[in-house]
């Protein structure tokens, strides 16, 4: 069987090309799945896609008409697929639920660091030879508070380094996590976090009930001089209402590794376009505010888990097995 891999990146190939060796050929794309791609999988069963791909209803419908009988997504959010429309479709759709937490927490304190020590500006100024200091105090994080919002396996291994830091942890989750709770974290309820953190990550799914949890009066409560960091999903976070306050002057630093309205934009070279995008071009302006293409995840150990797991996947879906990873089993 040929499996047909939406969205793939240049060093993703030859990762999922060597992983799917001996096991089923693989044809690879650069283009993203939506509306006007889906057409390219008439005929084959099984397809790869990436986390910005587009399965919503109409998109499925599309797929299931075209022959398509299987779904594996390269990632562990799947807020982007709806599960019910492909189960009446008699779809079968897995993700990744595991791969390499230290990824993300490592990338989610670069960008902490990089906003706090203004790393991006003095990075400017040096290339054009200009050597001074001003406007690039920081603040040690020593001694001070990191209030991590989701303390599953991210959040674990982003307070773990907190921790090494020197930093009090606080926390909020449905659940504590007793490896955290022997770090010294104390979990309290989401105001009290974010009142007392200098500095706050977020590490929880995408979800109804977590759409914009940083919403205006979320953003209020906080410090006027902390440190804001989305490593996880960009619809956490009410954009505008962060515009809102950045304008105010609040703020040590965002840090921003994911968009609420990225799909359609980011993994894409939109350089020699304009963005019509009025919050995202009005966010990128100011000058504590660091955004990147939701490049967190992007390790050569855990893409390759995730390839890997998505090998299985396709494998599982083929021989008849049922894994963790299954969202809607094979009917």
């Amino acid at each position: 069987m040929e499996i047909l891999a939406f969205g793939v990146q240049a060093d993703e190939k030859p990762l999922i090309e060597r992983a799917f060796a001996g096991h089923h050929e693989v044809r690879c794309l650069d283009v993203f799945l939506n509306e006007d791609t889906a057409p390219i999988a008439a005929g084959y069963e099984a397809i790869s896609t990436s986390v910005n791909a587009d399965l919503g209803a109409r998109v499925l419908e599309l797929l299931a008409a075209g022959g398509t009988r299987m779904v594996a997504q390269r990632s562990t959010g799947f807020n982007n697929i709806d599960l019910d429309v492909a189960e009446r479709l008699g779809m079968t759709v897995a993700r990744v639920s595991y791969y390499s937490p230290y990824a993300v927490a490592e990338f989610a304190w670069a960008l902490a660091m990089a906003v706090n020590r203004r790393i991006v500006r003095a990075s400017t100024r040096t290339r054009d030879f200009d050597f001074r200091l001003d406007g690039l105090m920081g603040r040690d994080m020593h001694g001070r508070t990191a209030g991590v919002l989701g303390t599953g396996k991210i959040g674990e291994a982003f307070a773990r380094i907190a921790h090494g830091f020197g930093m009090r942890l606080l926390g909020w989750d449905v659940a504590e996590n007793p490896a955290c709770m022997e770090l010294g974290m104390r979990y309290v309820p989401k105001d009290q976090l974010l009142a007392d953190s200098d500095l706050i990550s977020l590490h929880v799914p995408l979800m109804p009930e977590t759409r914009h949890l940083i919403d205006a009066p979320a953003l209020k409560a906080m410090r006027d001089d902390a440190i804001l960091v989305n490593s996880s999903r960009g619809g956490l976070i009410d954009t505008a209402a962060l515009v809102a306050e950045l304008r105010e002057g609040r703020f040590t630093g965002v840090g921003l590794d994911v968009y609420e309205a990225e799909a359609g934009l980011f993994f894409l070279d939109k350089s020699l376009e304009a963005i019509e995008d009025d919050t995202l071009a009005r966010l990128v302006t100011f000058p504590n505010v660091l955004v990147t293409s939701h490049q967190a995840y992007y390790t050569v150990d855990a893409v390759g888990q995730i390839v890997d797991a998505t090998v299985r996947n396709v494998l599982d879906y083929t021989e008849g097995r049922r894994s963790e990873n299954v969202l809607v089993p094979r009917s």
